[in-house]
């Protein structure tokens, strides 16, 4: 059957949109990562500490993405989508004008919640409307403006914290979500609402079973904080999310469904991919931090080095599909899965003095293999969902990998106390040992990951690289 070129273009300009958007969100998660010295010179506190305004925001994102498939159906994509920008850009104003730590984490968790409506309901429409064999494209034009934010934030950051002062990082928002705006009246057509039910109490349970495990390990990597707060924490969020998975599985019409689990495809990509996504979402948090608190560097001089990160990102880009058609998913990500663990086990052997050259190359090529795992990963994950099924494993998809990106962080701070202990540093001065350790600890949790991806069946996904 023919493709309509007229509805091809559509759909390709509201991927664009929502790849827009993308950008400004992960502009935002990544521009702050080399400003975090300087923040916490304002601010009064040891830099590390200050991962809870990142945590914070991620938090909110993981505790609203489920209700962003309803509100999506209930209320019109359209009307949450733009609501949801305007949320966002206007948070960005109270992050600047935030005058502590608390006060700037309240607004992270304001943005962190437009931001929750923000890509996913945006994700949803494009894949809904989208053919299996055309989601390979699809999630490609996702995906590469987010990976140019990545790039750009921390030197942007670096700069314009050195030059301009940290609060202009998020009035750079303004611009950016008044374009999303513009954009989102003229290319989406009105969308109708549905008369649903609202999971409530799948809501309470959910949405409080991840803030607090995110929460708990965020309290844990805190060494101001007594240790019984974080374990209370923790074993509360354990007990929560067994009754969250017991109401969603029993409900008639729970926030979101877990059936999309049942698909060995998507289990993986998941639940294996849950742990390569906590190992990678630690590095742009932890490589910084080694650069100026381990090796002395400037906030500039840190930003352009993990530039190198990002920019494997996109050098693989153009190679990815290629791969995928020549090897297939499962050997690509078993091969790559090791390369990632390798290239945090060789970060912890970085030093002030080594090269800069070497240094350069080996971000570059860790951030190759991190690119490459983390599309294998979200586009195998939707090889076998059925489209009655694909407004659940959106949400559920984005929940996980939002968890994972906060987790991640939080983890990379929690490596980083352990070692700090372990090794009588003293508190909220991290030398370049405790950062090893921090590595070598995200090196064992990639490693890790590597045991689902064994178990996917040697054809996954080839439906999907079908010319």
């Amino acid at each position: 059957m023919a493709t309509d070129p007229a509805r091809l273009d559509r759909r390709t300009a509201v991927a664009l949109l929502v790849a827009a958007v993308y950008f400004m969100e992960n502009l935002d998660a990544t521009v702050i990562t080399t400003a975090l010295p300087a923040m916490a010179g304002d601010f009064g506190e040891a830099a590390a500490h200050l991962s809870v305004g990142i945590s914070a925001y991620l938090v909110a994102l993981t505790v609203f993405i489920p209700i962003s498939g309803w509100a999506a159906d209930r209320f019109g994509a359209r009307r949450v989508f733009s609501l949801a920008i305007a949320v966002f850009t206007l948070a960005s104003l109270a992050c600047a004008a935030a005058q502590g730590l608390w006060s700037f984490t309240l607004a992270r968790t304001l943005q962190g919640i437009g931001g929750a409506m923000m890509v996913p309901v945006g994700r949803m429409l494009v894949l809904r409307g989208t053919p299996k064999e055309g989601i390979v494209r699809a999630v490609a034009i996702l995906t590469w403006p987010g990976l140019v934010a990545f790039m750009l934030g921390p030197p942007v950051g670096g700069w314009i914290s050195t030059h301009w002062g940290w609060r202009w990082i998020f009035w750079l928002n303004l611009p950016l979500g008044g374009l999303a705006l513009l954009a989102s009246a003229r290319l989406l057509p009105p969308s109708a609402s549905t008369a649903l039910g609202f999971d409530r109490r799948g809501f309470v349970l959910t949405g409080s079973a991840l803030a607090l495990l995110m929460g708990g390990i965020e309290m844990a990597s805190r060494a101001d904080l007594p240790a019984w707060g974080w374990a209370v924490a923790l074993l509360a969020g354990l007990g929560l999310l067994g009754l969250s998975v017991g109401h969603l599985r029993r409900a008639p019409e729970p926030l979101f469904g877990l059936a999309p689990l049942r698909i060995a495809t998507f289990r993986a990509c998941a639940v294996g991919g849950s742990l390569f996504r906590m190992a990678i979402s630690a590095a742009p948090f932890l490589l910084p931090l080694m650069f100026q608190l381990g090796f002395g560097w400037s906030a500039v001089e840190a930003g352009a080095m993990l530039l190198w990160l990002f920019a494997g990102n996109l050098a693989i880009k153009p190679a990815t599909t290629a791969l995928l058609r020549r090897f297939g998913f499962r050997r690509v990500m078993l091969v790559n899965g090791l390369l990632v663990a390798l290239g945090f086990a060789a970060c912890a052997g970085l030093e002030p003095d080594t090269p800069r050259l070497w240094t350069a190359l080996l971000v570059f090529i860790s951030g190759m293999n991190r690119s490459m795992q983390f599309t294998a990963t979200s586009t195998l994950a939707y090889a076998d969902v059925p489209q009655d099924q694909m407004r659940h494993a959106t949400t559920l998809f984005s929940v996980l990998a939002q968890m994972n990106t906060g987790m991640g962080i939080a983890l990379g701070a929690l490596a980083l106390s352990v070692t700090e202990l372990l090794r009588d540093t003293p508190a909220g001065q991290p030398g370049v040992g405790d950062f090893h350790g921090a590595f070598l600890a995200m090196a064992g949790l990639a490693l890790l990951a590597l045991v689902d991806c064994w178990r996917l069946p040697a054809d996954a996904g080839q439906r999907l690289l079908r010319r």
